[in-house]
């Protein structure tokens, strides 16, 4: 019986020891990007355009003794500018409410405590003029109108695609030139594109401060848009071959 269970056992042993053997050894695994000379690289392409469209935040601010009267005050003033806007060319859709304040307002009497004198109301609606020639007269008929803050204006494009795609040629081309440079500066040879990315983009102008007195002096404000400046990004990556 002894004799049975170790050669049953030695069997046992055999098999295992033929099964591990048998197991073929396997590589770990290679990534491509580390079997091939590679060049990462980045450029920048730029456009510019005349914008067509602007946004001006146009405000109005009043005060009196009470609450209740600095916001009527305040919406007799804004409604106004409004009317004032509209007739000037400025749809509806383009005007909208984009702050509205009340706040109380103090003296600070020396080694006194403070006092309340009055109520400070504040209203501000943001335009979008379609129009740039209705711009001046429009800025001009809200202030006139009773608008008497303007905290900005920006410019913008309506549709920026050809604008985006000439910066994304240039910046194509800014990439080839720069990939071809270091290739040749190392003694090798452009390959195959392996991956092309894309980032940044179109943004609009940010506001540029208008001062509000200007605005008063002059029958016929100018304004000028200048040219925006549309910069698209990308990144390459490329194999390189001797």
């Amino acid at each position: 019986m002894k004799t049975l269970l170790a050669a049953l056992a030695a069997t046992s042993a055999l098999a295992l020891s033929v099964g591990v053997g048998a197991i073929p050894a396997r590589a770990a695994p290679q990534d491509a990007a580390f079997a091939a000379t590679t060049l990462n690289l980045s450029a920048t392409g730029e456009s510019h355009a005349a914008p067509d469209m602007a946004a001006v935040t146009l405000g109005v601010t009043a005060t009196a003794k009470t609450a209740a009267a600095a916001l009527q005050a305040n919406a007799s003033q804004m409604t106004a500018a409004i009317a004032a806007l509209k007739r000037a060319g400025i749809e509806a859709r383009d005007i909208q409410t984009s702050t509205l304040n009340l706040n109380a307002q103090y003296a600070f009497p020396q080694n006194q405590e403070r006092q309340l004198t009055g109520y400070e109301a504040s209203n501000g609606v943001t335009i979008t003029v379609r129009d740039l020639a209705k711009l001046g007269p429009a800025l001009d008929a809200a202030v006139s109108a009773g608008a008497n803050q303007v905290n900005g204006i920006s410019f913008g494009l309506k549709d920026p695609r050809a604008a985006e795609d000439a910066a994304r040629l240039d910046a194509v081309k800014a990439l080839q030139a720069k990939a071809q440079l270091y290739a040749g500066a190392t003694g090798y040879r452009i390959g195959r594109l392996v991956n092309l990315s894309e980032g940044g983009g179109y943004a609009p102008s940010p506001p540029r401060p208008m001062a509000v007195m200007a605005l008063r002096k002059a029958s016929d404000t100018p304004v000028e848009a200048g040219t925006l400046d549309v910069r698209v990004e990308v990144s390459a990556l490329y194999e390189l071959n001797r």
